[in-house]
């Protein structure tokens, strides 16, 4: 990532690019490790949750400054300003899920509806207005996006229809909402930047590995959380051996 500021511009502005780009890059490795800590460790423990308010803060950073900045890069990117942008939703929404109280929608919720909605509104645009033209499949990441938060936004109306969520869709609407945010993060480091890792590892499958794990660990946690818990019975009390 690497802003265009003209050689001309005032020093307070290149100065401002960098603050920028370090910033992006601070909240987008803190984003990697913590969110690696808060899906390794114990869900509902005290370090889980640390871990997971550290990785929303770092991602709201890495993903909105990466979103607001793209379209100022050396070649404008608006494709990054969605996904930036989408991020943060998803990660902020995962976050709020576990914030309110089981069967409670507000205000945020029905505002944080109109972005998803917002996205899959303009990648239909985009579908309609360039089929059938060489522009069409430059639009393919926007349109992948678009079903995406077309999906994400259904949930949310459905969500605030029903007044809110409890019990097991309720922990279902906070996993895949924030690790499909991790992993939009994780493929956009080991997959985008890629050429910045030393040679000895990215050429091994390590990094593919890295980047798909989120989606694993999604996959794994949300079939793990519907599968009925076995109670623990009481062990029968011995009888005396006479």
């Amino acid at each position: 990532m690497a802003m265009h500021v003209s050689p001309d511009a005032p020093a307070f502005i290149h100065a401002a690019a960098g603050a920028i780009l370090l910033l992006h890059i601070a909240g987008g490795t803190v984003g990697l490790v913590s969110g690696a800590v808060a899906m390794a460790t114990r869900k509902g423990g005290r370090l889980h949750r640390a871990a997971g308010n550290v990785f929303f803060a770092a991602m709201l950073v890495m993903a909105g400054l990466g979103g607001a900045a793209a379209p100022f890069m050396q070649k404008a990117q608006w494709t990054n300003t969605v996904a930036g942008f989408f991020t943060a939703y998803l990660v902020a929404s995962a976050w709020m899920t576990v914030r309110r109280r089981p069967g409670e929608v507000g205000l945020y919720e029905k505002a944080a509806a109109l972005l998803p909605t917002g996205i899959a509104l303009t990648g239909l645009t985009l579908a309609a207005t360039s089929f059938g033209t060489e522009a069409f499949g430059g639009f393919a990441a926007v349109y992948v996006f678009a079903g995406v938060a077309a999906l994400a936004a259904t949930c949310d109306l459905r969500m605030i229809a029903r007044g809110g969520l409890t019990g097991t869709p309720r922990l279902a609407r906070h996993v895949w909402r924030i690790s499909l945010g991790f992993f939009i993060a994780s493929g956009s480091f080991f997959y985008g930047q890629r050429d910045v890792l030393p040679q000895l590892i990215g050429e091994t499958p390590l990094p593919t590995a890295l980047a798909f794990a989120p989606l694993v660990l999604m996959i794994f946690w949300l079939i793990r959380i519907r599968l009925p818990r076995r109670s623990k019975q009481p062990r029968p009390a011995r009888l005396p051996v006479s």
